[in-house]
């Protein structure tokens, strides 16, 4: 089950002509692709597009009655293969995914398709994950653009803007022939607005009339000697229709006043941000009205020569505002300046960094520096923002603790990091190659566990190189979604191959979890559209793996047991151990509510909790050490003759039992206790409890007495 269900908003897919769609950002690109008449989806979920994945597979009931084809791809790679649909047919078609990393997959299938060409209007969205907010690595999609000459939209972050884009999108790759790429950032995925809807469109050339009446055309096939063809192709003719297309159809804005010494050239997908620079610093208004010109470039690649000639010609200086490095745009905008002797300044890297993501408070000191070294008069007109949005943000920062990320409440992770812990101490350190996923927060405290990771599946891989006879084995981990995407071939198949005799630890925790809780291959839940229920075992031991075990993550003991085992049986080759329990996010999800439900219709409930006796803990905070669970934090300790605080379970509890699990195969203090919570009790219940108060109340008067003996109030 995904994390976020769109079942109720995505009836407003159906709206029609006239009337006013409202929501974010994610469901105005699916109604677009509605309102384009596209005729297959496919993708791979990851931030910041993962919503539009589950928006589509909350719609396929819509979709599939306007003979849309969904696919929930197995990687990027796949989903990018689909767009071979639209190279010999006039077939509609978008994929999408986490970039860059998910064009990175997909690349091979990319380069292709643009080689080729399309008939069909080719779309890929992908989600721009760079900023502080972004777990990858920081890098652009405009680079693979350029690569394989594709088009690249950047639209400003609006309903009215992103519709627009998508809608063009496909034009524009009919009009050139070429796939075209649609970049959103996060704020615009999820930024609400409204625009007025249009009817859906019914594809009048289906899948079906294609798989009926196949065409071929071999000039379209990347094989010597169309590949040169192809090549000569994209910039004889690609290339000038697309810029006709762009000039023609207005895709690119001039905004703000129409005429000055200075201005500004943007990203698309920047002008939110900018806009509201320019408003701190007096130059704007939240509504756009800005002081200084404006070129928004909606369109990153290609960029329209005219336009941005004709834009700087009678201007000393443009500030370029582009987010990342390299300054792809900068180099090409003083190319074509320079070529067209036209002289303005071009100032972007000099007064605004080289890399990081670009606030508002990035780019009012940008934007401020330009303005007192290009346009003194404009900065002494503009009010003095407000002192110190820089200041307030050194302030907050040495406030606020840093939230490094981290497993979530009982998550069957956690365990399985203990034991390694725990395995360590009697046996040794040893390499550990992580890979994608949420058990890769176990490079971080307090379990300081993992090496490197090498991408999506490529756990075990990356521990590839490491095939000497030593007297310590490797060990590498990776998730069940990365299992199905990469892992199976690149880590399992490889590693039978070539006879590794070192430990794979697979986390099968029912989802694609770090996504947001798609449904996989071997998730345990029924899915109407999609295959579930196949087994990872079985598919490791299909392709030739011998030494297999699958543990419960939350019996800490036995994991602990497979993994030294694992490590150090004399059977040679590969050896995998599949950690299984479900996502603990995703099953309190399915539980809570009915648990809530149950309680408040007065049905009787039991809920497990854990809890530390402050009477027997030692203070040593070992447990915190080996499970770092969120619930498990200190208090005071209530012994007037011991300073240590104690361990403490706050309410945050799920009752899942690792800190107990690791108290007993740790050997540690028989502290840890588990309740039960008992609601809407029965009257045997109710007796029960009384009894069990009673007596416990007996024995703790007596310890109360002898506490108050050695008090310091006493004493004194």
């Amino acid at each position: 089950m995904a994390e976020r269900s769109f079942a109720e908003e995505v009836e407003d897919l159906k709206l029609g002509a006239g009337e006013i769609f409202r929501g974010e950002g994610i469901l105005a690109v699916t109604k677009a692709l509605l309102q384009s008449g596209v005729s297959y989806v496919g993708g791979y979920q990851g931030a910041p597009i993962s919503h539009l994945m589950d928006v589509l597979s909350d719609a396929q009931d819509i979709l599939a009655s306007l003979g849309v084809h969904f696919e929930a791809s197995a990687s990027e790679a796949s989903a990018a293969a689909m767009l071979a649909a639209s190279v010999n047919y006039p077939l509609r078609g978008a994929v999408t995914w986490k970039s860059t990393v998910g064009t990175n997959v997909a690349s091979d299938a990319l380069a292709n398709v643009s080689s080729s060409g399309v008939k069909g209007g080719a779309l890929i969205i992908v989600g721009e994950d760079y900023g502080e907010g972004s777990s990858i690595m920081q890098e652009r999609s405009h680079a693979f653009a350029m690569k394989s000459q594709m088009w690249l939209l950047d639209p400003r972050p609006n309903l009215e803007s992103i519709v627009a884009m998508v809608e063009r999108g496909f034009e524009l790759s009919e009009a050139s022939n070429t796939p075209v790429m649609l970049e959103l950032r996060i704020r615009a995925c999820h930024v609400y607005g409204s625009f007025v809807a249009k009817d859906n469109v019914r594809p009048v050339f289906g899948l079906k009339d294609a798989m009926e009446h196949p065409e071929r055309d071999y000039s379209r096939v990347v094989l010597p000697p169309s590949n040169f063809v192809h090549e000569v192709e994209k910039i004889d003719k690609r290339w000038p229709a697309a810029v006709d297309y762009v000039r023609k159809h207005r895709l690119n804005e001039f905004l703000g006043a129409a005429t000055g010494d200075v201005g500004v050239i943007v990203q698309g997908g920047l002008y939110n941000t900018l806009n509201r620079a320019l408003e701190l610093a007096g130059l704007s208004d939240a509504f756009g009205d800005a002081k200084i010109p404006i070129y928004c470039l909606n369109v990153t690649y290609p960029l329209i020569d005219d336009e941005i000639k004709g834009f700087c010609l009678d201007k000393k200086a443009v500030l370029l505002v582009e987010e990342g490095q390299p300054e792809y745009l900068e180099q090409a905008v003083n190319a074509i300046l320079r070529k067209g002797d036209i002289q303005a300044k071009v100032v972007g890297k000099d007064v605004l960094p080289r890399a990081g993501e670009y606030t508002s408070g990035v780019l009012l000191a940008g934007v401020r520096k330009f303005i007192e070294n290009h346009a003194p008069a404009l900065a002494q007109k503009g009010e003095p923002a407000a002192p110190a949005v820089d200041d307030a943000a050194k302030g907050v920062a040495a406030i606020v603790p840093a939230r490094p990320a981290g497993f979530c409440t009982g998550c069957p992770e956690r365990p399985v990091f203990s034991a390694m812990k725990l395995v360590e101490k009697e046996i040794g350190k040893f390499h550990v190659s992580c890979d994608i996923g949420c058990h890769l927060f176990s490079i971080l405290p307090p379990f300081d566990i993992g090496n490197t990771t090498m991408g999506y599946g490529l756990g075990w891989a990356g521990a590839s190189a490491f095939g000497a006879d030593a007297g310590q084995r490797t060990v590498a981990v990776m998730g069940d979604g990365g299992f199905w995407h990469n892992g199976l071939t690149s880590g399992v198949g490889n590693a039978v191959f070539n006879k590794s005799n070192n430990v794979l630890v697979i986390i099968d925790n029912g989802y694609s979890a770090a996504t947001g809780g798609q449904d996989i291959l071997s998730s345990r839940a029924a899915n109407k559209s999609k295959s579930t229920n196949n087994p990872i075992a079985a598919a490791v031991r299909g392709v030739g793996v011998k030494w297999v075990q699958e543990v419960h993550t939350y019996d800490i003991g036995k994991m602990k047991r497979a993994l030294k085992d694992a490590m150090t049986t004399t059977l040679k080759g590969p050896k995998v151990i599949i950690a299984q329990a479900e996502c603990m996010l995703n099953r309190q999800r399915r539980e809570k509510p009915l648990r809530d439900k149950a309680i408040r219709e007065g049905k009787r409930v039991v809920r497990a909790r854990y809890g530390v006796d402050p009477d027997t803990c030692t203070g040593d905070h070992s447990c915190i050490r080996l499970s770092g669970c969120p619930s498990l934090t200190i208090k005071d300790n209530p012994d007037p003759l011991r300073d240590d605080p104690v361990a403490y379970v706050n309410n945050d509890c799920v009752g899942c039992g690792v800190c107990g699990e690791n108290a007993h195969a740790a050997v540690l203090c028989p502290s840890f206790y588990r309740a039960e919570l008992v609601y809407n009790p029965s009257s045997l219940d109710k007796a029960a409890a009384g009894l069990r108060a009673a007596i416990i109340s007996f024995f703790q008067r007596g310890a109360d007495k002898r506490r108050q003996r050695y008090s310091f109030g006493d004493a004194a």
